[in-house]
């Protein structure tokens, strides 16, 4: 159980797990996970292809993460997860710009329509057919490239479900174009290899963090002071240039400020620094910088009328999984802010979109 309402005011660290079974990743043992097709929680009815598409460039998005959090506050906030998707396209990747991204979440009472109210027994077997217990696809078509809501078909074959032209060309691509007039519905190739992430498991572990425990913050923050002292010293203050003095100390302070968020930021993380997820509901993100902070009006109500406050964040210390760097562009972020509904509002079997805060690293820190 990843969250409820005792551990409100502590940090939960989010951490890769490399060597699990995949199989204990699917929707009726309730994961946290990274990569691979979503694990819905409510079997349906899913999201709409539609409402899963990149704002800026209308192409579909794929999943990135999903945050098993169930909350102790009523009985349909029993079973809890909050989605991330994310558009794959590095040119829908701006600074400090979050439109790439989309955030549902999802959540379900102890006895509901999908799953028993028992705790899924986790001693699989070898041969064990996964196919018989509950699942999204047994109730509405599932894209075979991305796991989301499949309305389409293949033109030809009228049996492989897409979320979108895009995809049903991806997997034509693929190796569908070899199988698709065999009579078999189960395809015999890796459809979504090279597109979706590398799935992985998401653990986590509460944090171990005292203030007094950096020793290196003072020699830190004394190298800041000097640094704010040698731009104030005469020489300085003296050139002539396109800065005035003023404009001089108003940077110098402005690039400090900055410094010393991103020097709480590196000791926060030093004793973990493998962490890939903070969660700490009704808590205060930890920043990467100084400047595009939100203030409480950037954060939108929930559509139910109540504020939305912040759950979890997404490190960039999970970039180094998911293999997206190029050396013409790349996927990045410095953090990802995720705030959801104060009141974790009822929405019965459907999914409630979220909001997400980006903020990226100022001159290239990292």
């Amino acid at each position: 159980m990843m969250a409820d309402s005792t551990f409100e005011n502590s940090v939960k660290l989010g951490f890769i797990e490399e060597d699990t079974d995949l199989r204990l990743l699917r929707s009726h043992f309730f994961p946290s996970k990274v990569g691979g097709k979503p694990s819905w929680l409510s079997l349906s009815p899913i999201p709409e292809s539609e409402n899963l598409q990149c704002m800026k460039c209308k192409g579909m998005l794929i999943f990135l993460m999903q945050v098993y959090a169930p909350l102790q506050i009523r009985d349909d906030t029993f079973h809890r997860t909050i989605f991330v998707f994310i558009c794959p396209k590095a040119s829908c990747c701006s600074p400090d710009d979050g439109s790439n991204f989309k955030i549902l979440r999802s959540q379900l009472s102890l006895v509901n329509s999908f799953f028993s109210s028992d705790p899924p027994n986790e001693e699989l077997r070898d041969d064990e057919n996964m196919d018989s217990f509950p699942n999204a696809a047994k109730l509405q078509s599932l894209c075979y490239v991305c796991g989301i809501k499949g309305n389409k078909k293949c033109s030809q074959c009228k049996r492989t479900p897409y979320c979108s032209k895009e995809h049903q060309l991806f997997d034509w691509k693929a190796g569908h174009k070899q199988t698709c007039s065999q009579e078999s519905e189960k395809e015999d190739y890796k459809s979504a290899s090279g597109l979706l992430f590398k799935e992985f498991e998401l653990v986590t572990e509460e944090e171990e963090y005292s203030e007094g425990d950096s020793n290196n913050s003072k020699s830190e923050e004394e190298r800041l002071m000097e640094y704010e002292r040698l731009m104030r010293s005469p020489q300085l203050q003296g050139l002539e240039g396109k800065y005035q003095a003023e404009e001089l100390e108003k940077s110098a302070t402005a690039e400090t400020e900055d410094d010393k968020i991103f020097l709480k930021f590196k000791r926060r993380i030093g004793s973990e620094p493998t962490q890939v997820l903070r969660y700490e509901r009704c808590g205060v993100p930890l920043w990467v910088s100084s400047t595009h902070q939100p203030t409480q009006s950037d954060i939108p109500n929930c559509s139910c009328g109540a504020p939305r406050i912040f759950e979890f964040q997404v490190m960039p210390q999970l970039l180094n999984y998911l293999a997206v760097d190029r050396l013409d562009a790349s996927l990045d972020w410095g953090t990802l802010c995720i705030y959801t509904c104060k009141n974790s509002c009822s929405i019965g079997n459907m999914y409630k979109e979220e909001f997400l805060w980006k903020q990226d690293f100022q001159n290239a820190k990292l």
